[in-house]
């Protein structure tokens, strides 16, 4: 019996280090996609001159998940209600954070950006985007060098956590 323990602590405790090291290289990708969102936000808008609901629309389909589910609740919600765009979007945020990896710097910078849109007119509004994309290719690099620094390390971590609880019990 104390084998099973002992062998269901040592796998939890893997389980525990391969997820938080998918989490890190998760981060990096996650970050990729909201860029890549809002460069399609920045030509929906300067170009396409579409509302901004509709814009949602567009990028949720061109965008992989997690990132599509946040474009497509911004566009659900103000679809079918007309509520400030600024609280649908923190609203979103939270979803984004609930589906993906990305950090509360990167909330944060969601967050100031989302207090500029559909504020400006389109230069303004350009220059809002391209400001929110050097902050986010900032935290980019951080989230890269975090994966290589610390990827290998948590899963190796939650292996020799296992095993080190294991035999201080024996």
């Amino acid at each position: 019996m104390q084998w099973i323990g002992a062998l269901l602590l040592v796998m939890t405790s893997t389980w525990v280090g391969f997820d938080w090291s998918n989490k890190l290289s998760n981060r990096p990708k996650h970050i990729r996609q909201v860029k890549n969102a809002l460069q399609i936000l920045e030509a929906e808008i300067l170009y396409s001159q579409l509302p901004l609901h509709e814009a949602f629309s567009v990028i949720a389909s061109q965008i992989p998940s997690p990132t599509s589910k946040f474009f497509d609740y911004l566009y659900e919600e103000l679809q079918h209600d007309k509520r400030d765009l600024f609280y649908v979007w923190e609203q979103a945020i939270e979803v984004l954070t609930k589906y993906s990896s990305i950090g509360s710097n990167e909330q944060e910078i969601l967050k100031q950006f989302g207090r500029t849109l559909g504020q400006h007119d389109f230069h303004q509004q350009q220059k809002h985007i391209q400001l929110t994309l050097s902050h986010l290719e900032r935290e980019l690099e951080e989230a890269r060098d975090h994966h290589l620094k610390y990827g290998k390390m948590a899963k190796s971590l939650g292996v020799l956590c296992g095993l080190f609880v294991v035999l201080l019990l024996l």
